[in-house]
Parts: structure tokens; sequence; C-alpha cells
């Protein structure tokens, strides 16, 4: 039975149900009683395992199929009319084009399946940053996840009305075919299309398809901003608040910031850090001039690889409850979950994530194919399992920034951390993000991946108007968060990573926000912006070492926040291309104008070359021709020898 009067989402269902033909549709309502039998109809067809519940208290294990295991970037397309719109990183299609393939593929999918209707809500229920969806889906899985990732339920229909809008999403597993595997989004249309895939980055629509791609859109048309960012709060000793959003690639530790446990020291003084939001970040200007987030999810869909007690305490306690787990290992002896890097201890009897059973002695952690999880397997944990979660995360009115930080994997050139000198310049310091790729991912270090903004996935539009809107929104701000770049990954000589990183980025983190108060502490102004006085950055009680023998000192710490502007001379001209390359056209002047500035202000003029001496070719021909030869063979030998000693 329908749990609203609303056409608008009824004939949404309707156009759905006649297309996919399932024997039955169900509203879900959000009670715990349907949730409650929802998953014990999972367990009893094998769609989930029931973990331990002792151990592991209403906690699940779920398999997809192995051509199935992560987003599909490739297969992710924007439809916009024009192709100009979608923009030069996005994959585009037709509209038209595109809803013509997946109707066919999604035509009767479902029958002989049950079609549930999912109302959410990203964002708290009638706050103003809330905006409202409904996916249809085939896939009980899929509902327990949003049911943990979202709101959901009847009071998001209540929230929408008789008369309200919504953002469409459509949802069929089909065949799992990869081959007939497609994500549609329509910017315009506000509207998701997912067909042939049960992998949650893929399916749980409200994610990355609606929080990022369909919101970024509706961002730049309505004027606030949509961002692939994870919002912390540090809490003083005192009891004053301050707020973070922060973006970063893959791989470069923004869940374990989002989540970091301070120095002992810190938490000794009172400092606290407070989780808001591991991902996503809606910000809005506020009334105050000041820009405010919100996390407009509800849960944590987290790579469980790597997470354990001391990578990242606050995320693995979050799993321990209430949490779906999805591609780890089964540990037998006790009904739990393992998955490498969770215990140094290998599970001696254990099915690995394709249900196969796994032989430990054949494990190499240098080849992926060995392992008992999947390099991507996963979790969606309830945020109110963090034990860092802030009291702010339900807020209505979201929290003020104080600061913007960007970051990416570079082993050189980038300092551990700078500051820009204005807001547009902290928006070219973003759309310049990237990182450097390892050996173990592609066979090659140093290649750069670029990654504006942490959003190169997840942009529903040009990325070059993205940027123009980021250019428009401090424009409106009166009090503007301070922007910053940092760097935990630099490496010396040897390779050795110059920086501890995890818990001591509280370090880093304090300077950023003594640079943000009303008596900001004092910088040094280099070719790149504001970088740390060395001294201003507590060192105290950090003893990890850069290699062994060798201790982290003042020095040590000089070291890292270098700026060698040879380097970044390079780094202007390989931005240049990359702009020319990739982004190609609209590209906003103020863009420009700050690479122009970077390359004026690492111009290093060539070294002349000494003219020769005028006194030598005064000399009388007659004693020039005795010595010339003499002093030409002089030279020649100390070369040869200095050459040999090289090698």
């Amino acid at each position: 039975m329908a749990l609203t009067k609303n056409k608008k989402v009824l004939d949404f269902v309707e156009s759905s149900a006649n297309l996919a033909q399932p024997n039955n549709i169900v509203w879900i309502d959000g009670s715990a009683a349907q949730i409650k039998a929802l998953k014990e109809e999972a367990v009893k067809s094998g769609e989930l395992i029931k973990l331990n519940e002792n151990l592991l208290p209403d906690c699940y294990l779920h398999r997809t199929k192995v051509n199935d295991v992560a987003r599909v970037e490739d297969r992710t397309f924007i439809c916009t009319p024009k192709k100009e719109d979608a923009g030069p990183i996005n994959y585009w299609m037709d509209p038209r084009e595109a809803r013509e393939l997946t109707n066919e593929i999604a035509r009767g999918s479902m029958k002989g399946r049950t079609m549930y209707v999912i109302p959410y809500s990203m964002g708290v229920v009638g706050s103003p940053f809330a905006k409202y969806g409904i996916e249809v889906t085939d896939s009980i899985y899929v509902v327990l996840n949003m049911n943990i990732m979202t709101r959901v339920g009847k009071k998001v229909l209540d929230a929408i009305g008789k008369n309200g809008d919504f953002i469409k999403g459509f949802h069929a597993k089909c065949d799992v075919d990869a081959d007939k595997r497609y994500i549609m989004h329509f910017p315009e249309e506000n509207s998701i299309v997912s067909v042939n895939s049960a992998y949650g980055g893929n399916v749980l629509l409200g994610k990355k398809c609606f929080a990022l791609r369909i919101a970024s859109y509706l961002g730049k048309n309505e004027g606030w901003m949509a961002e692939h960012m994870l919002i912390l709060g540090v809490t003083y000793p005192d009891g004053e608040k301050k707020y973070v959003a922060a973006a970063f690639p893959s791989a470069c530790g923004k869940t374990n910031l989002a989540m970091l446990i301070p120095p002992k020291h810190y938490l000794e003084k009172g400092f606290k850090i407070e989780c808001v939001g591991d991902d996503i970040a809606w910000i809005r200007v506020g009334k105050d001039g000041r820009l405010w987030a919100v996390n407009p999810e509800n849960g944590f869909f987290g790579v469980a690889p790597g997470t354990n007690e001391h990578s990242n305490y606050n995320a693995l306690e979050s799993t321990k409850r209430g949490t779906i787990f999805t591609n780890v290992a089964l540990n037998t002896d006790n009904m739990t979950v393992w998955w490498e890097g969770l215990s140094k201890e290998l599970p001696e009897h254990c099915i690995d994530w394709t249900g196969k059973p796994w032989n430990s002695e054949k494990f190499d952690k240098h080849d992926k194919s060995t392992c008992a999880a999947h390099p991507n397997s996963r979790f969606t944990a309830p945020a109110e399992n963090c034990p860092c979660v802030s009291p702010d995360f339900n807020s209505k009115e979201g929290v003020p920034l104080s600061a913007i930080i960007f970051g990416g994997r570079r082993a050189s050139t980038t300092p551990l951390v700078y500051q820009s000198r204005d807001w547009n310049h902290g928006v070219f310091i973003g759309s310049a993000m990237s990182s450097e790729t390892t050996a173990a991912a592609t066979g090659a270090t140093g290649v750069l991946r670029h990654d504006p903004m942490a959003m190169k996935p997840f942009a529903g539009y040009h990325m070059g108007d993205y940027f123009k809107h980021w250019i428009d929104m401090g424009a409106k701000v009166k009090n503007p968060p301070k922007i910053f770049n940092v760097n935990w990954f630099r490496q010396d000589a040897d390779g050795n990573f110059m920086w501890p990183g995890f818990g001591d980025n509280m370090r880093v983190l304090e300077w950023i926000l003594k640079r943000c108060g009303d008596s900001p502490i004092d910088a040094e102004e280099t070719a790149i912006g504001y970088v740390p006085k060395a001294e201003d950055i507590d060192i105290s009680e950090l003893d990890y070492n850069i290699a062994e023998g060798k201790p982290f000192t003042l020095d040590s710490l000089k070291e890292i926040l270098t700026v060698d502007k040879e380097k970044w001379s390079k780094e202007a001209e390989e931005i240049e291309a990359y702009y020319n390359n990739s982004i190609k056209d609209r590209i906003p002047q103020e863009l420009w104008d700050c690479l122009a500035t970077l390359k004026a202000n690492c111009y290093v003029a060539p070294v002349a070359e000494k003219p020769a001496k005028k006194a030598a070719a005064k000399k009388p021909a007659a004693k020039t021709a005795d010595k010339k030869p003499a002093a030409k063979k002089a030279p020649a030998k100390t070369a040869a020898k200095k050459t040999t000693a090289k090698k």
C-alpha cells in the first residue's frame, strides 16, 4: 500500500513497475519491525550471512559477484542534451539514447522479484540542507544499506508532502552483467538510473550519485556546494570549537583524519576531535557571512582492508554493531569477519570473499589475488556507533567552517602544509590537486594523477564551470574559510616518510586553526603561499624516526617545509599542461592569473656563461702557439679522472 498521495511519487513508482514488472511492491516505512523482517528474509535467501550475535550484534556479511566489486567510472555517465555541459572529464551520453538503452535492459527485469520503494533524505529531515529522494530497487541489500547510510521511511514522504519534488532513482540488479552495466545521471531531470550492478558504490543512489553528482549540479544552480569532503571539529581545552572540511583523493588519509585521535599530550590538555562526516559535505552561506556545512549521510561506507585498532580505532569501533560487511572474509571459528590488516595473526579457518576456503599459507601481501578479503571490501556502519561522532552530527543548521584543506600524496615538491594567499588562490590550489601513484597500484612510481578537489569522478557537470562556481561562492561570503594544502607523504632521499601522519597530523591541524583566528599566528610568505615557521608547529613528545638513528628535530621539520622554486617551476608547467589538455576550456580567468603568479614567483633566471678572458687573446701569437697544446691536455686528463671517480 502506498504511503503517500504525492502524484509525482506515485507516477514514478507506477512507471518503474510498468517497466520492470515486479511481482510485488513494498514501501519502506523505516520501522524497526520491517527492517528486522527484511534482514531475516535476506539471511533465509542467502543474500546475507548472520554473524556472531555476541561478538558482532546485528551484523551481517554480504558477497557480490566477482565482476561487481567497485565503482565503474567508465560505465558512469552524465546525460545532458549538450555534450559540452558534461565536460571533458565526464563520460557523456545523450539523454534519449541513455533512456532507451537502460529501459531495454531493465524491461521485465524484476519478474518474480519484489520492488522496494525507499523514501530517503540526504541530511536531517526537515533541515534547510535536506534533499529528498525515492529509490526503487529489487535488492534487499540496497534497502538495508540505505537504511544505514540515509534517513528512510514515512517521515521522508511526509516532508516531501503532497506536491513536493524529489530525486528519482531507479535500480535493477538485472543479471549483474558487466557488459550491460550502466550508471546514468540526468542532472537536468533530477534522475538516476543504475542497471546490472549490486555493488554499493553503484547502487546506493543516495551516496555518490545523488549527494555529489546530482547535488553538485543542484548546488551550482541554487548557490551552494556539494563536496567530496570530510568534516571534523576540534574542541579546545576551554570548550571552544572550530570546524574544518577537507578533500583528499583516494589513499591519502581522509578517513583517518576524520576520526583522528590526537597525541597523548593533546588529550591530557583537553583537546578533542569530533567527526561530523567522513566523506561528503554540503556547504551553504550562513546568515553570519560564513560557510556552514553538514554531512548529508547517516553512516559510513568505508574500505575495510588496513582498518585496525591502531590505524583507525574509531572506524573499527563503528563496525562493532548494526553493520553490513561486503566482500570481507568470514572467520568460521567464531563467525566473525576478517580482512588484511585487521590483525597480524592470520585466521586458521577462513572463507574468502568469493565463498571459497582460504589457505593462509599461500598468502602473499604483495599479491592481491591471494587476499582473503577483496582489496575494495567495505563496511556500512551507522555513524552513531563512532566513539568520536560530533554532538552536531544531527544539527539542522550545520557547523561553521574555519578552514578548508586540500591534500594529496606527493613524495617531494609539496611541503607538509601551506596556506593560500586568498580564496581564489585556494581554489587554484584545489584545482591543481594531484597524487603520485605507487608501484603496487600502477607498476610505476611518481606518476601524477590529477583529481581537482577530489571531485574528478563526482562533478555532475563541466569541471571548468565547477571551478567558476567555487570562485562565485567565495565572492558571496563575507568571512570565507582559509584554504590550506597538506602533504603527509613527503619522503627523504631513501624513500622514508618524513612525517609520522595519523594522530600526529593534529600538530598541523592546530597550526592551521591558529592561522584562522582573529589574531593569526605569523607565517613565512613563499612563492607558493604561506608556510609555517618551524618553531610554530608543536613537535613535543614526537619520537618518530625518519630512519633508524635519526630522531625528529626542528631541522627535520624545516626540511619538509622547504619550497624549492625550481621544482615548483616545473610544477607550474605541469599544471598548465593539465589545464590545456584535460579541462581544455571554461577555466576561470582568476585561475589563469594564479598560475601566472606561480610561474613568475618561481622563475629562476638562467646562469649566463662567463666570457673568455680578453687577456689571453692579447698574448703574442708565437707564445700562444708554444703553450696551447699543453694547456688543452691538462684539463682533458682532469675531466677524465673526475668522470671515472663519479662512476
